[in-house]
């Protein structure tokens, strides 16, 4: 019995990366590419989406649930593009100063946030995904009216024939790739962007190390139970603030990061798709709510773009339509979200529900000796 139990709790626990390995595997064969194209695929992807991923594990370990709200730290770092791209600073260089640039904008925007979302305890979450609405229309109008008109703007080239707002789509030549190639490694068919990975990893080590700290601790003990926290003298509502704020900088980071990659930025809607997407590949790897991993956002990564990598291809040998592919991304990206946020309602409530059990002196609290 206890065999069938650990069975069945593993695939409860798992259900969502086995869907998606499922769902993956028998896609590939339809897709037609080849699995040294899809390998280089997913080392790409995984360059460029690992660290916004990785950014919303402290506002889970504080208790804040997913961070949609770090969809203001990627405005913040599209407006550092904007400022790079018009003193036309180049490579790692105009990176560097995109960053410096934003670091302003993505402090101010974190700790605005972190005091909305304190305003909202236990509706984080939606309260995020609204809030980054709201700072959106501030985002067009500085970037559509402010721009050229009350903001110089040196470089001709990026301004609207009007004379004031950027254009809608900007080309990042000057910046394209530059920390990909800038430590890239050949090995055989595949091309590793060693520079990029190395950052991807610091920031895994600045989480490890930072989880030991004393802030770190205090986090962990707001996300446990925040008014045992309060109780223990730790300053509940400020170790909130910090976590949202270093979440919404390391946003910045990413989306400056994805967009190198990329090569372009659509202006008015590049950041859109950011929170939604994070969420997504880390739900996909495991996480929920109220725990997460480094494992789970690489492992959501993988799997995540794994299947939009084969999707289109997918779609055009089953229904003679590559759009049914895309299409079906939105469908997964959404489904994941909902299915992981219910499967985490489901084992919250179980869990409650064998606890009362177990101090009823009911079968959970005699599971143990069976």
């Amino acid at each position: 019995m206890s065999g069938k139990r650990s069975i069945g709790r593993f695939l409860r626990e798992h259900a969502v990366i086995l869907l998606f390995l499922t769902v993956t595997v028998l896609a590939i064969h339809p897709s037609g590419l080849s699995l040294v194209y899809i390998v280089q695929e997913l080392i790409t992807r995984l360059g460029r989406d690992s660290f916004l991923v990785l950014a919303l594990l402290l506002p889970i370990y504080a208790g804040m649930g997913l961070n949609f709200g770090m969809t203001l730290g990627a405005m913040a770092g599209q407006i550092g593009l904007i400022l790079a791209i018009n003193y036309n600073l180049l490579g790692v260089y105009g990176l560097v100063f995109a960053a410096l640039a934003s670091l302003p904008v993505s402090l101010l925007m974190g700790y605005l946030c972190g005091v909305v979302l304190n305003r909202a305890k236990g509706r984080e979450m939606v309260t995020g995904y609204i809030l980054a609405f709201f700072v959106n229309g501030i985002y067009q109008f500085v970037v559509l009216y402010l721009m050229g008109s009350l903001i110089p703007v040196r470089s001709k080239a990026i301004v609207l024939s009007r004379g004031y707002g950027i254009r809608n789509t900007l080309n990042l030549d000057g910046v394209r790739q530059s920390l990909d190639t800038l430590l890239a490694v050949h090995a055989g068919p595949f091309v590793l962007p060693v520079a990029t990975f190395l950052v991807i990893a610091a920031l895994c080590v600045f989480i490890i190390w930072f989880k030991k700290t004393k802030l770190g601790q205090d986090m962990r003990a707001v996300g446990h139970d925040m008014h045992v926290a309060d109780s223990a003298g730790v300053p509940v509502d400020r170790t909130r603030i910090i976590a949202i704020i270093i979440s919404t900088v390391l946003a910045t980071l990413g989306q400056i990061i994805f967009l190198q990659n990329m090569g372009n930025m659509a202006t008015y809607n590049a950041h859109d798709q950011t929170s939604f997407f994070a969420v997504a590949a880390i739900l996909v790897g495991g996480a929920s709510v109220k725990k997460a991993t480094i494992p789970n956002v690489f492992i959501g990564v993988v799997l995540l773009h794994a299947l939009f990598v084969v999707s289109p291809g997918a779609g055009q040998k089953l229904f003679g339509e590559a759009m049914i592919g895309e299409y079906f991304r939105q469908f997964i990206g959404y489904g994941v979200i909902a299915v992981s946020l219910v499967l985490y309602a489901w084992r919250s409530r179980r869990e409650a529900e064998r606890l009362r059990d177990g101090l009823r002196g009911g079968p959970a609290a005699n599971g143990g000796s069976q």
